[in-house]
This record gives structure tokens, C-alpha cells and sequence, in this order.
């Protein structure tokens, strides 16, 4: 385990649908974004296939690796959710109905709505921890460090709120965005050198195309506002020197 500001995760993305690009990816990004929000890294994602090998093996490696491991995907009703009983098997977990969640599932549907479909969201480890669902109903759960949410987007921003007091993060990552009208080849040797002097800040480039001119957004990470704004100093200092325009800050 890293010490308490060096706590670091990984996520994975499960899904055909995803790999076929039938659909996108947009939970790594809300994921991320508030893990960066608790002082945790995210260090790997991987986008794997509804496979129960896999699933097991990819989950295996990354919660030996990492703090944290979030999947998401597969804990749905229909016949290729096959998440939770693959997490069952990557810890050697018994794989059945929890009764919390069908509990929980149970009052949500009613008796005459709670069909198998829905029932099978009951089954998971019957020892897991459960994390609430407030848009759905259906629960996700995690084990040791392993979290699993569904793949909907919306749903499962609206379940990240009730991990905020599980989860032990670092100190938050604060960060500042420097918009410049210029290419990267223009200003790549002084941020080389801005960077090589700052080891603590994580000097990002990337570049943009807005109104028919190409820009570049220097992002600048860190956990310290002091470093961050000595960091943003020299990086103001070459920009003046350049006489490059800045567009916007924030």
C-alpha cells in the first residue's frame, strides 16, 4: 500500500458493447473526476469483454496493484451480466442471493414487478457490502477493494456520493488551466524546462482547435497550491517572453 498522499486506483470497463463502440465510454471520466476529488490517483483503465475469464483475471491483477479497483458493467439482469459471479470467483466467494439487496430489490419492484430478471440483480457475493442505489433501486457492491457499479452513466454518478466516507484518499489533487493561442512545437523545450524544475507538479499539453485556430491547454496537477502557482509563474514568465496570447484561464 502507498503512504496516505500516494493513494492510487484502477478501473475497469466491462462491456462488448463498449469494444464494438456501440457504446462510449463515459464512466472513466466520472469516475475519475471524483476520485481525483478524494486525493486518489487513477493509474490504469482497461475496457474488457463480458467474459468470465477475463473478468476474474483482470480483477485479480489489479486489486494486487492498486488501492482501489472499480469495475463497471454487468450487473444487470439480462443473461450477459456475468460480473457479479465473476467477482464471486476472483475471490473465491460464495455466488447466490444477498439477502439485503433482495430485500431492498424486493420493496422496490413490488411482488408483481420482481420478476427472475430483476431477482438476478439480488445475486452477487452474499458476504459484499452493498452501495446504494438511489436512482434504480438495483445495488452494487464491493469486496475488499474491489467496487462494482453498473454501466449506466447517470445511475452511477448518482452512487458515487455514498463512498465518499468508505474510502480513505490522499490530499485532493488541485489543478490549473493555462489556454494558450500557439502549437505545441512553440513552447515544448520551455515547458520541458518548466517541468524539469517543478518534479512535483504533473505538467500536462494538449492541444485544441477552437474558431478555426489551433490552441494548446497546459494543465498543471498537483496537491499543492504553492507548487501549482510557482509552477504557473514560470510558466507566465515564457509566455510573456514569447508573446504568446492567452485565451482563457481559469
Amino acid at each position: 500500500m502507498t503512504n496516505k498522499k500516494e493513494i492510487i486506483a484502477g478501473i475497469i470497463i466491462i462491456g462488448n458493447e463498449v469494444l464494438s463502440g456501440r457504446t462510449k465510454d463515459l464512466n472513466t471520466s466520472v469516475i475519475a473526476s471524483w476520485l481525483n476529488s478524494l486525493g486518489i490517483y487513477v493509474h490504469e483503465v482497461r475496457v474488457i469483454p463480458d467474459d468470465k475469464k477475463a473478468i476474474i483475471y483482470t480483477v485479480n491483477e489489479l486489486r494486487k496493484k492498486y488501492n482501489y479497483v472499480f469495475t463497471t458493467g454487468g450487473i444487470g439482469p439480462t443473461h450477459d451480466d456475468i460480473t457479479a459471479e465473476s467477482v464471486s470467483n476472483a475471490f473465491n466467494l460464495e455466488y447466490g442471493f444477498h439477502k439485503e439487496a433482495f430485500s431492498i430489490l424486493e420493496k422496490y419492484y413490488k411482488s408483481v414487478e420482481f420478476n427472475e430478471g430483476r431477482k438476478k440483480m439480488a445475486k452477487m457475493p452474499t458476504t459484499a457490502n452493498l452501495i446504494l442505489d438511489p436512482s434504480s433501486g438495483a445495488p452494487g457492491f464491493y469486496v475488499e477493494n474491489v467496487f462494482c457499479l453498473p454501466g449506466i452513466p447517470s445511475i452511477l454518478q448518482s452512487m458515487l456520493a455514498g463512498l465518499n466516507n468508505v474510502l480513505v484518499g490522499g490530499d485532493p489533487i488541485l489543478s490549473k488551466t493555462i489556454n494558450l493561442r500557439t502549437a505545441e512545437s512553440e513552447i515544448a523545450k520551455s515547458l520541458t524546462d518548466v517541468q524539469n524544475n517543478n518534479k512535483d507538479v504533473d505538467i500536462g499539453s494538449y492541444p485544441f482547435f477552437r474558431a478555426g485556430k489551433i490552441g494548446v491547454s497546459i494543465v498543471l496537477r498537483s496537491i499543492d497550491q504553492n507548487k501549482i502557482d510557482n509552477c504557473n509563474s514560470q510558466i507566465l514568465e515564457f509566455i510573456k517572453e514569447k508573446n504568446i496570447e492567452m485565451v482563457e484561464t481559469d
